[in-house]
């Protein structure tokens, strides 16, 4: 076996493939992926014979079953291998994200219904662990924490002292990560590792993280990942993807092997081969998910039909509606803005300086000397739509939407991002 590495951050897809479909006499090439490259090709190993034209190299990728009477072993076998489990629970009645212990920590038999401005929990026919879509929370609270030290300042005898933030760096394990999430985090990945300014803290933190991925069997009312071609299957950048599976009185999960990482972590869980009954099954529930999406969004020109439209009469009209609370941007798994705060103690002998979320929706976010730059809500509303939809392409490559839902939910008054836009390029074919 011969090992290729390719590890610049702004390495781009097509580059990285054809490295691999060039390296001629080379019948097994392992992947060692910076982070920036874990959004084009999945983690693991590759079958490549020969040289042969790039779109021939295929993903080995095993299926095995695991009893639902053995998830917990899963948990364990992560811990042994230093992880923490973060997963969802349920709390305040809605399903968060926080460290877990056991399968008991999980929504064990609850779902969540969704439309716009509306969420609740209720109970299941069943006793899934992961029968519900998405809470309020996204992973990004733990890579991109919302409350952040940089560093410390003290005095001393002679001046001051300059104290970075050298903590431990935590190794989560990320239990039922959709695929949305999935994208979302590859999305960060772009943001904050590549190109000329990296965030180290994201990047320290990303790569501690295993993903325990879980494939949608449901949509949710606000889903519209198939919209956004970013689920409901995760396909890529996982090391474990779940299938949930209740039938005929047996409850299990077929479970795909993504990374070595993966791999190495099922050998201390009780397994078996799945059969081609089981990933049909699997199959055939995530194709079923797909066709119940809530939503749905055009995405044909999206980018130049809102550059068109920004003084659409629109943004006037859902400006009467919007209160610029910054719910959608705080529940948004990819927006990324934040502020810094320096906060001294009442001595003045030392200082701190703090990273927070911060909202493109706030006055103070776009102020300047003599004032807001935005200081309407139809400014900010607009910022924020056509940052997502349409300039996050120009920056990043990638659109900044995910089709999640969360920001639709989650607004206190219902505003709809796919009806936004479907008003827009509905007013261009009126007479």
């Amino acid at each position: 076996m011969r090992m290729i590495q390719i590890t610049p951050l702004a390495l781009q897809c097509n580059t990285a493939l054809k490295a691999l479909a060039t390296a001629s006499e080379t019948k097994l090439i392992h992947i060692i992926h910076g982070i920036g490259l874990d959004h084009c090709a999945p983690r693991g190993l590759i079958q490549y014979n020969g040289a042969v034209p790039r779109t021939e190299i295929a993903m080995i990728r095993e299926q095995v079953i695991i009893e639902r009477a053995d998830f917990q072993k899963l948990l364990d076998a992560l811990r042994q291998k230093g992880y923490q489990p973060v997963g969802p629970t349920v709390r305040d009645g809605a399903i968060v994200y926080d460290k877990i212990t056991a399968v008991e920590d999980l929504p064990i038999g609850w779902t969540d219904e969704q439309d716009a401005g509306k969420y609740r929990l209720k109970q299941r026919a069943d006793q899934a662990l992961f029968g519900y879509v998405v809470g309020p929370h996204s992973w990004k609270k733990f890579l991109h924490p919302p409350v952040l030290s940089l560093w410390k300042a003290r005095k001393n005898g002679k001046g001051f002292e300059i104290i970075p933030n050298n903590g431990e760096i935590p190794a989560y394990a990320f239990i039922g990560v959709r695929s949305c999430e999935l994208n979302a985090i590859f999305i960060q990945d772009r943001v904050f590792t590549n190109g000329k300014f990296r965030d180290p803290h994201y990047q320290a933190r990303r790569q501690r993280v295993f993903l325990v991925a879980v494939n949608c069997v449901q949509a949710g009312g606000t889903c519209f990942c198939v919209s956004m071609k970013t689920g409901p299957k995760a396909t890529v950048g996982f090391d474990l993807a779940l299938t949930e599976i209740i039938e005929d009185q047996r409850h299990y999960f077929v479970v795909e092997v993504g990374t070595e990482k993966g791999a190495e972590v099922l050998q201390k869980v009780p397994t078996k081969p799945a059969q081609p009954a089981d990933t049909k099954l699997a199959e055939e529930r995530i194709a079923r998910a797909a066709q119940q999406m809530g939503r749905q969004l055009d995405t044909m020109d999206i980018k130049e039909l809102l550059y068109r439209n920004l003084e659409h009469p629109r943004w006037d009209e859902v400006a009467t509606r919007c209160l610029s609370c910054a719910n959608c941007t705080l529940v948004c798994p990819t927006c990324f803005c934040t502020t810094v705060e320096d906060v001294t103690d009442l001595t003045g002998s030392e200082a701190e300086r703090v990273r927070k979320w911060d909202s493109c929706f706030t006055l103070d976010f776009s102020y300047i000397h003599g004032g807001s730059v935005r200081a309407s809500a139809k400014s900010r509303y607009r910022q924020w739509l056509t940052h997502k939809l349409a300039s996050w392409i120009d920056q990043f490559g990638t659109s900044g939407c995910v089709g999640c839902g969360r920001c639709i939910t989650w607004c206190p008054v219902g505003i709809d991002i796919t009806e936004e836009v479907r008003a827009i390029r509905e007013s261009q074919h009126r007479p």
